[in-house]
């Protein structure tokens, strides 16, 4: 059957009433099972909304794992939402590096600014109001407003979509599907504790229907898995094969001082690794330079040896190649964006993964 007519068939069948018993099964689950995150409240306790909100940007395109330890230092750091709009962004730059996609670093400091400006430092409970909020999208305002204010909310993201993909047998390829996960999971939402049902849903895709090897004997919702039953669970959901991505190249300028000072410089603040430090380059382009000399900071004798670094983004992998200038003090340079920083201070500055690993291969005098 064309895809197309699966879609069809799939999301014209009435959505199964389901809500009330699967949704009392996983709660039981959860109460038992619940990982332990900084981020969530005691049983009993008022959710914070700030550490809500906090946690569920930081867990955007990153894994727990990653994310525990850079929400514990950014509550120690900035306590209150209030305190988090003061901060200047160059320091949540620097607090936010190794996180990667740091357009959510910058959105965060105007979302707090916002929540301070406009509702008075009280984050808004309804799903509309969070969503008018700089970097708060559809996931990010369905999760505030469950797990924050108890609202009958979904909070879809990728975890649920396999979970519930499995659990309907939904043979549709996503992204396709992605409206019908929504309205399926919207129907199991249960008017009592919808927070912590969601957050049983993320936990249930994290633990237990894992991409990969799904541990279904253990899921609670195993009786009820069409996609069990029908022995494809470990397929779903369906994914549309990956386009190659393509590969851009340049050129990245790393001059040093014999007393170990490195230049650096601010990017624009719109666009990829937007305000960040970097390592000054070339445009990254899918051709090459003809005289990459021209983009240099200084002139000089620069050395361009076989050393480079790769790092994959969203849509394009990089090669960098890494010529080195070595001076003997640090001197002027034109222009606002460059800085001059000692190899001993290089930690504080807001530097992304990228720029690290060309540091990390750099031959200090």
């Amino acid at each position: 059957m064309a895809r197309n007519n699966l879609l069809a068939v799939q999301t014209d069948k009435p959505i199964p009433a389901t809500d009330g018993p699967l949704s009392s099964v996983l709660l039981r689950w959860y109460d038992f099972h619940k990982r332990d995150l900084p981020w969530r409240y005691s049983p009993g306790s008022v959710p914070d909304p700030y550490a809500v909100w906090l946690s569920e940007v930081m867990l955007q395109q990153t894994t727990v794992t990653v994310v525990k330890g850079f929400f514990s230092r950014f509550i120690d750091r900035w306590p209150t939402v209030s305190s988090l709009a003061s901060a200047p962004l160059d320091e949540v730059l620097r607090e936010w590096a190794g996180l990667g996609y740091y357009a959510r670093a910058r959105n965060l400091h105007k979302c707090a600014q916002e929540v301070v400006s406009r509702f008075g430092a009280v984050f808004p409970q309804t799903k509309g109001q969070l969503q008018s909020l700089p970097g708060i999208g559809e996931y990010t305002a369905g999760a505030i407003a469950a797990i924050a204010f108890n609202q009958p909310e979904a909070a879809v993201d990728g975890n649920v979509e396999r979970v519930v993909s499995r659990l309907f047998a939904v043979q549709v390829p996503l992204p396709e599907s992605k409206s019908y996960l929504k309205a399926l999971t919207e129907r199991l939402v249960p008017s009592e504790r919808p927070g912590d049902f969601a957050q049983a849903l993320m936990d249930l895709g994290s633990t237990i229907c894992s991409p990969r090897r799904p541990t279904c004997l253990i899921c609670p919702l195993a009786h009820a898995c069409k996609g069990r039953a029908l022995n494809i669970a470990a397929t779903l959901p369906l994914k549309r094969a990956k386009s190659t991505k393509p590969v851009r190249e340049g050129v990245a300028f790393l001059v040093v001082t014999e007393d170990s000072h490195v230049l650096l410089r601010r990017r624009a603040e719109k666009g990829l690794l937007g305000g960040m430090m970097e390592v000054p380059s070339t445009p990254w382009s899918t051709l090459r330079q003809d005289n990459p000399k021209k983009f240099a900071p200084l002139t000089g004798s620069w050395v361009s040896g076989n050393t480079s670094v790769e790092h994959t983004f969203t849509h394009f992998h990089l090669r960098l190649q890494l010529w080195q200038l070595t001076i003997i003090e640090t001197e002027p340079i034109s222009g606002d964006d460059y800085r001059w920083v000692s190899r001993s201070e290089i930690h504080l500055e807001a530097l992304p993964t990228l720029m690290r690993k060309i540091l990390d291969k750099a031959l200090w005098p």
